[in-house]
């Protein structure tokens, strides 16, 4: 017999007074109690019970052998409990990628709140705006803007990368505020290098506009731009996160908030084959209710005076 079960049932045996008493407790016969408890004494070569038909005793050994008995069963019911924790609590490390502004602007700033929920587990977030490969460098997730080709990974849709169009008022006071989409076209703009080639469109109703830009400053940093615009060097497109704050704090003004600019698709990134541990699971489902739905924010649009400068 299993040694294990023999001893869960001698304890309880001697526990609850009774072989009979013991059997309701374990769900099995009387009978099969005793027979545990033999299967024990001739295991040990000697007896750990006096039985009659009235009732039992521990002997001297069955004594000591009884707490020995305790202290093991209870010692595996506590690593057990151990080994659950360890599997429901998230822990560890966790490995992170997003791209520069929005981790920057968006995920850094709420993240404590999944440290809050989860105070075992280490971050370690790497922001670039260089496409990683999850399996080749190591990391557990990755938030992606676009295109997903690689069919190893799972994603996760997240709400979209919405973009804004905007300028100083010190800028627009100088270039004059435009009346039409397609009056960017005459205005200084600075972008970000690797998009420079690609053009602007914005909808209204049934109308589209396509804004081929002119860029008097590129550069490969979304700050560097939010920057740029807010200094007065001229119209930016970049994402809400990143210029919602100076809009609503007066810094930058939105031009056309009342027309569409193309969104692009913002996913959560895992590898397929990667086993779903507590700290991947919580973090999943912190990213999801986070940033899984749109939310409307109104513009703010400032009078055209001298505002502060850009505070990061």
């Amino acid at each position: 017999m299993d040694l294990f079960r023999s001893m869960h049932a001698f304890v309880a045996a001697v526990q609850a007074g009774s072989m009979s008493a013991a059997a309701g407790q374990l769900g099995m016969s009387a009978a099969m109690v005793g027979q545990h408890v033999a299967a024990l004494e001739a295991q040990l070569g000697t007896r750990l019970l006096n039985r009659t038909t009235r009732r039992q005793s521990l002997t001297d050994f069955g004594s000591s052998y009884f707490e020995q008995c305790r202290d093991i069963l209870e010692r595996v019911t506590a690593s057990q409990k151990e080994a659950e924790i360890q599997q429901s609590v998230p822990r560890g490390l966790l490995r992170i990628t997003a791209p520069v502004s929005f981790g920057t602007e968006s995920l850094i700033p709420v993240v404590g709140r999944y440290s809050d929920t989860a105070p075992n587990v280490t971050l370690d977030l790497v922001l670039t705006d260089r496409t990683v490969d999850l399996v080749e460098e190591g990391f557990d997730l990755a938030f992606r803007i676009g295109v997903l080709p690689d069919n190893r990974l799972i994603a996760r849709r997240l709400m979209p990368y919405r973009m804004m169009i905007c300028a100083s008022p010190e800028y627009l006071a100088r270039a004059a505020v435009p009346a039409h989409p397609a009056d960017l076209a005459k205005l200084d703009m600075v972008g970000f290098t690797a998009s420079k080639l690609s053009p602007w469109r914005l909808s209204k109703g049934g109308e589209t506009v396509t804004v081929r830009p002119r860029y008097k400053i590129s550069v490969n940093s979304g700050p560097a731009l939010r920057n740029a615009a807010c200094a007065g060097l001229g119209v930016v497109m970049q994402p809400e996160s990143l210029l919602a704050r100076d809009v609503n704090a007066g810094r930058l003004i939105q031009l056309f908030p009342d027309w569409k600019l193309r969104e692009r698709p913002m996913s959560l990134l895992y590898y397929r084959d990667q086993r779903m541990t507590p700290r991947l699971r919580s973090f999943i489902t912190f990213a999801v209710k986070e940033f899984g739905a749109t939310s409307d924010q109104d513009a703010i649009q400032p009078p055209l005076k001298a505002l502060p400068p850009c505070q990061d």
